[in-house]
């Protein structure tokens, strides 16, 4: 029977803490009684966590210890700039970090990983999927109610489709989700006009390449290439209602958060961050480890390392500070 992996006792830690903290691969100190670890059972946030729970503070600011001290957690995770200025309480310890939210991140997977219980997952294809016999699915797939995959697509292994998903003339990686709605390889916007002014539609000849361990959020689309394939690069993750013009080249492990539009022919490097509604022009290029501030319209090219916001995108980096905004596109504020 065909179903949808889902996450069960997420919040469970079935091994000794410490030791996945020593697992983890990032360099850490704590402040108070490390005897409070064998207590922890669950990850949960600031605000909510009971004694026997760990989260996380990013703050850095003043406001940091007015949540820290309200918080309930048992054990947080803080940055170690706060270490001078942090209070030691008898009921808490504190795990100190360069990102606590980065550490947080990999601790919660790593101990959610080694639980008894993590994934029920029932690879298959649902009876109401439609794949065409020259398709070709992976091993340990999981596709959906409705979705459809069209002649000579490629699906890699453990690859995850959810419901109502489009997929023609595309090769999508192993290890990718693809949540509902999204539309991947129809043809895209491109037309010139005749002598009577009519719009004339640009032949799509090529497809669309999706790479392994990419994912694709809810009622995206992704135009397949003209004359050029549509690329989306290893690791790079598209946030919902995000839309990839025809021949569009995505490098690895960017982060396109929601409402982000790409128009045609745009080339994006590696590690880059889009922010909320930013809007890329076509037949643009932007380097690696970009950030692009949400609701920026980016008519220029982009060099490495820049950070742009507004309308049309200008340069800001020489006004930034946030340690957290360089962090996003992997970058180091130096």
């Amino acid at each position: 029977m065909y179903k949808l992996a889902q996450k069960l006792e997420i919040s469970r830690i079935e091994s000794n803490l410490e030791s996945i903290m020593n697992s983890v691969g990032i360099n850490y100190y704590l402040l108070g009684s490390k005897n409070i670890l064998s207590n922890i059972k669950k990850f949960a946030s600031l605000s909510e966590a009971k004694k026997n729970e760990i989260s996380f503070c990013s703050s850095t600011s003043k406001k940091a210890i007015e949540l820290i001290s309200k918080s309930r957690a048992g054990v947080i995770i803080c940055s170690k700039s706060l270490e001078g200025i942090l209070s030691v309480y008898p009921d808490k310890l504190f795990i100190l970090v360069e990102n606590p939210r980065l550490y947080f991140i990999l601790l919660a997977n790593k101990a959610m990983s080694n639980a008894t219980i993590y994934y029920e997952r029932q690879t298959g294809i649902s009876k109401t999927a439609v794949i065409s016999e020259s398709a070709k699915i992976g091993k340990n797939c999981a596709i959906g109610n409705f979705v459809y995959v069209g002649d000579n697509c490629v699906i890699g292994d453990n690859t995850i489709l959810s419901d109502r998903i489009s997929i023609r003339n595309s090769i999508i990686g192993s290890n990718c989700v693809i949540q509902s709605g999204v539309s991947i390889g129809e043809d895209g916007f491109a037309y010139e006009r005749n002598i009577n002014f009519e719009p004339e539609p640009f032949p799509h000849l090529r497809g669309v390449r999706i790479e392994n361990n990419v994912e694709i959020r809810v009622n995206s689309s992704i135009a397949r290439g003209s004359l050029t394939d549509t690329v989306i690069g290893e690791g790079t993750k598209l946030d919902a209602l995000t839309h990839i013009a025809h021949n569009v080249k995505i490098g690895r492990n960017c982060l396109l958060t929601a409402g982000t539009i790409i128009g045609g022919s745009t080339i994006i490097g590696d590690v880059c961050w889009l922010g909320l509604n930013s809007t890329l022009k076509n037949k643009i290029s932007l380097g690696n480890q970009v950030i692009v501030g949400s609701g920026a319209s980016v008519i220029h090219d982009i060099p490495d390392g820049d950070i742009v916001a507004g309308v049309p995108a200008k340069s800001i980096k020489h006004k930034v500070t946030s340690e957290q905004l360089f962090l996003m596109a992997g970058q180091a504020n130096k």
